[in-house]
């Protein structure tokens, strides 16, 4: 569904991410992950549009990223940090959703009808919040309705940037529930997480990004398989701590060129 051919990306003289090309399979649940400061958050923006690359190009289902943002119709994000206006009430905000999403009281049956998600803003107990401002809103709160927007309208693709952080454990196993019944729609997730344990039951492709360079893209099994590990968690583990090794050679390496 994603192609990404030769992706880069620098802000002055940090390059955020270096001639990175990978597919993300149609229908499955990928993982993007990495240490910090990887280029996860920018690979995601891209995707969306919000960050233009410095070269390289990205294709969903044959309509390029920077010339074709008919795309965009089909895409469920939900940010790590959503930046919503704080004058504004829970309602008033999910009114204007609906409406851009045309997903409005009156508006034609769709697939906003019948979205697994559709239901987060009462599982969630958000209904009872309806008259509050945004601005009034506790952290749990607040990602609980950046989740009830990204999935309230049937997308075929979901971006999810740290879909877990800031919910308590009971909204966690929902949010999980809910990624898992979209996969059975058919739907396309690229999620980020920290927290690996969150990706274990869920996850079939992986993404490793380290220093925005891509080290690895491939199913699940296959990672497993190649490293030996039990579980994503450890799998992950093992090649954060062959990238740190890796860098500490090259530092070494280095030194002993310029001794000299």
């Amino acid at each position: 569904m994603i192609r990404i051919e030769n992706l880069n990306k620098s802000y002055g003289r940090l390059d955020v991410l270096r001639d990175v090309s990978l597919a993300i399979p149609r229908g499955r649940i990928t993982a993007l992950v990495g240490p910090n400061a990887a280029g996860k958050t920018t690979l995601v923006k891209s995707i969306l549009g919000l960050v233009r690359p410095g070269s390289g190009r990205i294709v969903i289902d044959d309509h390029p990223v920077s010339r074709d943002p008919v795309y965009r119709e089909r895409i469920g994000y939900m940010p790590q940090q959503p930046a919503f206006p704080d004058n504004l009430k829970v309602g008033e905000l999910l009114e204007f959703m609906d409406d851009i999403r045309g997903a409005s009281e009156g508006a034609a049956a769709g697939p906003f009808d019948r979205a697994p998600g559709r239901d987060l803003i009462d599982t969630f107990n958000l209904s009872d919040s309806m008259d509050r401002r945004l601005g009034t809103l506790s952290g749990g709160t607040r990602q609980k309705l950046n989740a009830a927007i990204a999935f309230r309208y049937g997308a075929d693709l979901l971006l999810l940037d740290e879909p877990t952080a800031g919910l308590d454990p009971l909204a966690r196993t929902r949010l999980k529930e809910v990624i898992a019944q979209e996969r059975e729609r058919g739907t396309t997730v690229l999620v980020t997480s920290h927290v690996l344990s969150e990706l274990r039951d869920l996850a079939e492709h992986i993404i490793y990004l380290v220093d925005g360079r891509l080290e690895v893209s491939s199913s699940v099994h296959e990672l497993l398989r190649e490293t030996g590990a039990p579980d994503l968690e450890q799998a992950v583990a093992r090649l954060m701590a062959e990238s740190v090794d890796a860098g500490t050679d090259a530092q070494r390496s280095g030194a002993v060129g310029e001794a000299g």
